[in-house]
């Protein structure tokens, strides 16, 4: 990713030499390449160039250069858009640092420009220029982690705070960046949270999460309110695990953990690894992008963050931004006092929501249901009529929760887990007399799409298996899995799988089976 600084047409303007550009001045200056400066403060541009020993130039001056071929822009976000065009149109190479704009329609005129007469477009995506980064991507193309299935990240710092944009679009782009490289693939959903401390509108802190075809998740948390500096990426494969950790030194910036899950009478055990440094060629990351830019731009090759990937990133950024604003004002407002319903979700009059309670994309609560405080319900999922939910409860993507059905306090259904009302359902036959209730006990695990057939009761925090089928009740404590479920052994309180010595390796937690074949805590 380098170039020949006498390679012609390698000559570059910087325009921006602030907190960010004057990097890029000193990186293209160190390369041979940097041929004049621009900035709105005249005096950081003087300090630029007696520095550096290149001119001054007007932006004006510096498209009508035949000796500058690209521009690098560095100025504030708002103006990448209208400056990128500018310089494509008069036929220069560019540069632009993240965002490429600030809407995606913005960013497909730019892009349109660069078609037109035939330039190159790169975007300051810094992260895909990493050593550890590249050597990531290589792994994960490799087959080293085996399937993805979740990577998330944290970029967390205190400062520095912006005004003119918020940490979402100051601080994730880099992240998302990464992490659609990885996985190969634009998300099918995105959600985002935002936290305003230090300013009405401007969020300071948000959480991002990417759902991907396939099943692969992501999520991306970000802040400029944090008590310490934290850039690191986590990967999960199938296969492996993987972490790229930038604060820490170069030996171990990128670290292979060859964990993995190996499933012992149905139930999933893990088998941990130590952590495997991964050897990587050091170098400054902006001095390898900058060099990336001089070859594109004497080669014609296409860049690794070309206008096409800058765009895929503002996309999830516009994504996350529009999700973000529909739900900031559902809290603390509106029908359920210090509730948050989603704007795609429905929910029926004659129904109450406990304080912070999350209802999320398309679903749909139906009259007479109670839900309890600090639930979370997923995407797409139906509640009701006439059901109870309570407190904490976790009810995942794609589950329907029939009348008849009640949820103790804590309890947790997987995604697209099942709860039958009727046993001998017909289409044509109305059967709403026949509903059976299922009560479901405090704090039980019901797993993905597993199937709680109606008239039976399942007890305080058994753990159904992903996929078992439950045909009769469960009593309390109970661990099920099978086709007819089948109890496979006990769980504790906090939803470890007990040994003969029935203690919880978690919490130490001592148990009994009772004379009557049930499980019961030891207290004394």
């Amino acid at each position: 990713m380098t170039s020949d600084p006498n390679t012609p047409g390698t000559k570059v303007a910087v325009i921006g030499c602030g907190h960010w550009g004057k990097n890029h001045v000193r990186n293209f200056h160190a390369l041979g390449a940097l041929a004049a400066v621009a900035d709105a403060n005249p005096d950081l541009a003087a300090s630029m160039s007696e520095t550096y020993d290149v001119p001054v130039k007007d932006y004006a001056a510096i498209l009508a250069d035949p000796a500058i071929s690209g521009v690098v822009i560095a100025a504030p976000a708002e103006a990448h858009a209208a400056l990128a065009i500018q310089a494509l149109e008069a036929g220069k190479h560019v540069f632009v640092e993240k965002p490429l704009a600030l809407t995606v329609a913005e960013a497909e005129g730019v892009l349109a420009a660069a078609e037109a007469v035939g330039r190159i477009l790169m975007v300051g995506h810094l992260l895909q220029y990493h050593p550890a980064f590249i050597k990531l991507t290589e792994m994960v193309r490799g087959g080293v982690l085996g399937q993805l299935q979740y990577l998330y990240s944290n970029r967390l710092n205190l400062g520095k705070i912006r005004r003119e944009e918020n940490a979402l679009w100051s601080f994730a782009p880099h992240d998302i960046s990464m992490i659609l490289a990885l996985v190969g693939d634009a998300p099918t959903a995105v959600r985002a949270e935002g936290g305003s401390y230090l300013h009405d509108v401007i969020a300071d802190v948000t959480t991002t999460h990417l759902t991907f075809p396939g099943g692969v998740q992501a999520h991306v948390f970000v802040s400029w309110l944090h008590p310490f500096k934290e850039q690191k990426l986590v990967v999960v494969g199938d296969k492996a695990m993987a972490v790229f950790n930038d604060g820490e030194p170069w030996e171990r910036k990128l670290l292979l953990y060859p964990h993995r899950i190996d499933w012992r009478d149905g139930v999933p055990t893990p088998e941990k690894a130590e952590a495997m440094p991964v050897a990587l060629d050091q170098g400054e990351p902006l001095a390898m992008e900058c060099g990336h830019f001089l070859n594109c731009m004497a080669t014609g090759e296409t860049p690794r963050t070309d206008g096409a990937e800058g765009m895929r990133v503002l996309s999830v950024l516009e994504r996350a931004e529009t999700d973000m604003s529909a739900t900031r004002d559902a809290i603390g407002t509106g029908r359920f006092p210090g509730a948050k319903v989603h704007q795609t979700a429905v929910v029926d009059d004659g129904v109450t929501i406990g304080s912070g309670t999350r209802i999320w994309h398309f679903s749909h609560v139906l009259p007479g249901t109670k839900i309890g405080t600090g639930v979370v319900v997923g995407q797409n999922a139906s509640i009701g009529p006439d059901v109870t939910i309570g407190d904490n409860c976790k009810i995942q993507n794609n589950v329907s929760v029939y009348k008849g059905v009640t949820l103790g306090r804590g309890v947790f259904c997987g995604p697209s887990c099942v709860f039958t009302n009727v046993l001998t359902p017909r289409a044509e036959v109305d059967r709403k007399d026949d509903f059976r209730e299922t009560p479901v006990g405090e704090g039980a695990t019901i797993g993905a799409n597993a199937t709680i057939v109606c008239g039976h009761a399942l007890g305080d925090y058994c753990m159904i298996a992903a996929g078992a089928v439950v045909t009769s009740d469960v009593p309390a404590h109970a661990l099920m899995a099978g086709v007819p479920a089948r109890r496979i052994g006990w769980v504790s309180h906090a939803g470890e799988r007990l040994g003969d010595d029935l203690t919880c390796p978690r919490e130490g937690r001592k148990y009994k089976v009772t004379d009557t074949g049930t499980l019961k805590e030891v207290t004394s």
